[in-house]
């Protein structure tokens, strides 16, 4: 075996010898493991041993240590019988795995030491991991962030996803704007996961509801397709347990080839069923504007019900006692199913359909265990992303969930009118069948709501306005029905891990490192802030990350930038309500000022880098011209060689985990500027502010808690609030909105031709006008515009002031504490899921 060197592995290894040994700890063990796995789970050419052979090989030597750990976990819960959390979510954002897996088991040093004994640098094979393409922005992200914390906080919980192959999409970006290819994170294979072919479970789309002669119902016929498990292990944070990410993947029966089709020559037609149980998991999200998009996608949501769910009581069924199976009533008292938004609401009809239909139980115990058993997590208030899916659909995929779902809606109809008299004229907006005859819908978040024993929002300003207005009647028939469990982020990955330097800072000012685990500690650098050794340190640390993403960005876009210059960063989904139209409203703004100043004037200015990254979901036009115009804007402004000492615009590409733990500690400002009473909590705002990161932001979602925790004097605040904007709204369809004369120059200044001949007309109308469908600013750019602008002012002045930036950004980081996923899961596991810690010993 060669190496990338072209010396054998055996020449580079001389003093190791290739053993097998999961329990390796110090360095030359691990590196005779790594070389083991190279020669014995080969997976490539035996004469080859290049960093991507070492990162296979490197990954399955702590996948060895993994599968032990998850084994132990396992079984431990198996004897204690704790009541476990079982989380759906359509999506996770896990990023790489090797460098996380490395740092939660505290193996950072012996294994880089073991490849180096390899001829490698642990960062060069860290390097060569592909992201798991399971996400696409928060929601996905913040479940796994959520699986980190369980594990580290010993809890007995497990997540299920689905195993999407090509994932959302990777992000091409070309004189056209974004282009969409598929991602290929699977094209080899992943090494972390564990394929169990033990644990598959069948899932019917279609057919029908057959009436039993004792008057029982069964569903029957149809397609059935097969769900095959694959374990991705998730370790905690310096703890023995381990658990796992689930993942479904969807498969047809060899019997379900029809071979008589095939030899007839008619090979599509013979391998239908197969060619549809692959659709399934092919991409996250698969376009929705046609009625096969509709079908595919609700065949995903219920695929990962389904199967979740007969894994789910299979576990339970497992610890039937000696005196025989156990009783249905204790299933709420072992189980607990948390849904990730409205994507997995089908769990609610799916875990009826199992307990009355395959199991005998009479509706009324039924429902008793189901309504105990799922809580909801509600993400937005955004109209669109409240799922509706049309009554016909439902019918024709999952005929007898939606009897289960019709006997729901009657039952809850009837008891409102006999209990809620005052409530009666508004059965038509609570009921979750909405029967308006030109589009019948399933409401999905009303059905969670009626079903689930709590609901949370996931920030205080969030669930204040589902309280009050979204859920504001439910919330008078059941007022304990609902909370708030703020969204947090993993400190290992987000500080720890992405920014080692700061990291060893925090520690030593600290004199422990007891902050990886909690969070609260950091309020002992607030003392700190004003003394200047630390100041100098932090400088230092922030600028080594600078540096590092300066390469970066040089490395993927070509484009040379200023590490002297203020780093100004967003990144997340590109969508009008987050307003990054706003954003390059402004920096067209700057250039134009820039451009008119005389050069003494512009040596006076702060000079900035402004960083824009995300994906525009593939059919969302204006999200696509988003893109297309800051590219268009960085074009013009970096090659021009009056301004581009003082600003550089940057779109940086196909954003994902590992793109975010480069970008987020080189940041020095980002912008969270969403429409108040839109963004549901955000959770990259608390990654920047915890990497000491200044936040310019609106009162919305997270950034509320945020300036709350860390000083308002270290936040740069504009625009409306929450509770102004509906008089907003309606004060522009009357007219009377009046523009800055600001947000003027820079929309004309954007029509110009300046920035190309692209035609910026129909991105630019949504701003114009008053009224009418993508028209009258609906998302309060002009509004907020002026605001906006003052307070880059203000970042302007500050940053030139070394002293007073650096004591913001240490505030910054010292205020974080609360925002911890570890907090927010200890706070679901005591106030939604009544689980315990389970601790292998």
């Amino acid at each position: 075996m060669a190496n990338a060197n072209g010396k054998a592995a055996t020449g580079v290894s001389e003093k190791v010898s290739e053993k097998a040994n999961p329990e390796a700890n110090e360095a030359t063990e691990i590196a005779g493991n790594i070389i083991y796995h190279a020669k014995y789970s080969p997976h490539f050419s035996p004469l080859k041993f290049g960093p991507e052979q070492a990162l296979y090989a490197t990954a399955e030597s702590l996948r060895d240590r993994l599968i032990q750990l998850w084994n132990e976990t396992y079984l431990h819960f198996h004897k204690v019988d704790p009541k476990q959390t079982y989380y759906l979510s359509m999506e996770y954002l896990q990023g790489r795995a090797l460098t996380n897996a490395i740092g939660n088991l505290d193996l950072k040093g012996p294994y880089a030491d073991a490849l180096r004994k390899l001829g490698y640098e642990l960062e060069e094979i860290a390097e060569q991991e592909k992201d798991a393409a399971l996400g696409n922005g928060g929601l996905g992200r913040l479940a796994s962030c959520f699986l980190d914390s369980m594990a580290t906080l010993n809890l007995p919980a497990w997540g299920y996803g689905l195993r999407y192959r090509h994932g959302l999409f990777k992000q091409l970006i070309t004189k056209k704007g974004q282009e969409e290819v598929a991602e290929d994170w699977l094209e080899k294979f992943s090494p972390w996961e564990i394929v169990r072919h033990d644990v598959v479970f069948p899932v019917r789309f279609f057919g029908h509801v057959q009436i039993n002669p004792d008057g029982s119902r069964k569903w029957v016929g149809g397609d059935v397709v097969q769900a095959l498990a694959y374990d991705v292990p998730i370790p905690g944070f310096k703890t023995k347990n381990t658990i796992s990410l689930r993942l479904w993947e969807a498969k047809a029966r060899a019997e379900d080839l029809d071979l008589f089709q095939f030899n007839e020559g008619e090979y599509e037609l013979a391998a239908q069923l197969h060619s549809r149980a692959q659709q399934i998991c092919t991409v996250l999200y698969p376009g929705d504007a046609t009625e096969n998009g509709k079908l595919l996608r609700l065949k995903q949501q219920f695929f990962l019900c389904s199967a979740s769910l007969q894994d789910i009581i299979s576990r339970f069924n497992e610890r039937s006692t000696g005196e025989g199976s156990r009783k249905w009533s204790e299933f709420p008292s072992k189980v607990a199913v948390q849904m990730n938004d409205t994507h997995p609401t089908l769990a609610i009809p799916e875990l009826m359909r199992l307990l009355m239909d395959d199991n005998g139980l009479g509706w009324d115990e039924a429902w008793d265990v189901t309504s105990k058993t799922v809580a909801y997590t509600n993400h937005t208030v955004l109209p669109e992303a409240l799922e509706k899916w049309s009554q016909s659909l439902m019918w024709k995929l999952l005929p007898r969930h939606m009897e289960i779902i019709e006997e729901i809606d009657k039952r809850f109809v009837q008891t409102i009118r006999s209990t809620r008299v005052d409530l009666e004229d508004k059965l038509s907006s609570l009921s979750i069948l909405d029967h308006n005859p030109q589009k019948p819908v399933v409401r999905m978040a009303n059905l969670c709501v009626v079903s689930s024993h709590t609901v949370n929002g996931v920030a205080q300003l969030h669930s204040d306005i589902l309280k009050d207005e979204l859920f504001a009647d439910y919330v008078s028939i059941w007022p304990n029905k609902f909370q708030n469990k703020t969204n947090g982020i993993t400190p290992r990955r987000w500080l720890r891990f992405c920014s080692p330097e700061l990291s060893d800072i925090i520690t030593k000012w600290l004199k422990t490192d007891k902050w990886i685990t909690d969070l609260d500690l950091l309020t002992g650098l607030r003392q700190f802030a004003d003394n200047e050794e630390l100041q100098s340190e932090w400088a230092s640390a922030k600028a080594a990350n600078k540096q590092r993403l300066a390469q970066y960005i040089e490395r993927v876009t070509g484009v040379s930038i200023d590490t002297n210059s203020l780093f100004d960063i967003q990144v997340k989904r590109i969508h009008e309500y987050k307003r990054q139209l706003m954003n390059i409203l402004g920096v067209i703004y700057r250039f134009k000022k820039l451009k008119e100043m005389k050069p003494e004037e512009r040596k006076k200015t702060t000079p900035r880098t402004v960083m824009i990254g995300g994906k525009a979901f593939a059919t969302y036009t204006n999200a696509k011209r988003i893109v297309k115009l800051v590219n268009d804007v960085g074009d013009v402004v970096n090659s021009d060689p009056e301004v581009n000492e003082y600003l550089k615009v940057v779109f940086v590409p196909n954003y994902n985990v590992t793109v975010a733990e480069m970008l987020i500690p080189g940041s020095e400002l980002s912008q969270h500027i969403s429409t108040a009473g839109m963004e549901a909590s955000g959770t990259s705002n608390m990654k920047f502010a915890l990497n000491g990161c200044l936040i310019i932001g609106t009162l919305d979602g997270a950034n509320v808690e945020i300036r709350e925790e860390i000083g308002e004097e270290n936040f740069f605040l504009f625009g409306a609030t929450a509770d102004q904007v509906p008089r907003l709204r309606k004060e522009r369809e009357d007219g009377l909105f009046k523009p800055d004369p600001r947000f003027e120059e820079a929309k004309q200044f954007a029509k110009s031709g300046v920035f190309g001949t692209y035609d910026y007309g129909p991105l630019l109308d949504s701003l114009e006008g008053n009224t009418g469908y993508g028209r009258g600013d609906y998302f309060l750019v002009g509004y907020d515009f002026a605001s906006y602008m003052d307070a880059q002012a203000k970042v302007d002045e500050a940053y030139k002031d070394r002293k007073r930036w650096l004591k913001m950004s240490i505030m910054s980081t010292a205020g974080s504490g609360k925002f911890s996923s570890d907090r927010t899961i200890a706070q679901y596991a005591k106030e939604i899921w009544n689980i315990e810690a389970c601790p292998v010993p």
